[in-house]
């Protein structure tokens, strides 16, 4: 299967209920000048960002708060680049979650 139908299949499967994840496309395109425009988070960025709901602890007197949600999409022989496990770890040393995902049970 490919990364492309792989994330579109994670995309709809889990934005469900508390949960939501977008496409993030990165990249540089030129305008109509010949000038590079860079688009998407940043390089390295994953695949499908988002956010889960989470009911906090007693102590914040339960309010709720969105955790990020980063989730790096590979086909089944897919590596991760050096960058995008950067990002990865950022995310989680932010307290995000994080990861590779190669279907949507690993999501």
């Amino acid at each position: 299967m490919s990364e492309q139908r792989i994330q579109q299949e994670i995309r709809i499967a889990c934005s469900t209920g508390d949960t939501r994840l977008f496409r993030n496309n990165t990249g540089t395109l030129k305008d109509q000048h010949g000038r590079p425009v860079q688009f998407g988070l940043c390089k390295g960025s994953a695949d499908l960002i988002g956010w889960k709901r989470v009911t906090v602890t007693p102590e914040m007197v339960g309010s709720t708060v969105e955790v990020i949600l980063s989730i790096e999409v590979k086909a089944q022989s897919g590596r991760l680049r050096p960058e995008q496990q950067q990002w990865l770890d950022a995310v989680q040393a932010a307290g995000g979650i994080a990861g590779v995902a190669r279907s949507v049970s690993d999501a």
